[in-house]
């Protein structure tokens, strides 16, 4: 399993999500956002999953990266 991390402009967006990610059996939680990825609204998820899953990650996400160290981060997606 690979862990990634999804950023939001909205708090609303990291609810969905964590909740839409939690409906399809995978392990998520949100948590304060790493500063070295975001300042936006403050909020991220943290899931872990075969890949990133982006289909079940709200439309508000700001972008998402693999956790592939100590808060190192890997950038898959950025919603610009």
């Amino acid at each position: 399993m690979k862990r990634f991390v999804a950023t939001f402009h909205t708090h609303l967006s990291a609810l969905l999500t964590d909740r839409a990610l939690k409906g399809q059996g995978i392990p998520s939680r949100m948590m304060p956002v790493f500063r070295k990825l975001s300042s936006s609204c403050g909020t991220c998820v943290v899931y872990e999953a075969e890949e990133p899953r982006l289909s079940l990650l709200d439309e508000d996400v700001e972008g998402v990266y693999e956790i592939v160290g100590e808060e190192e981060f890997i950038p898959l997606f950025r919603n610009e």
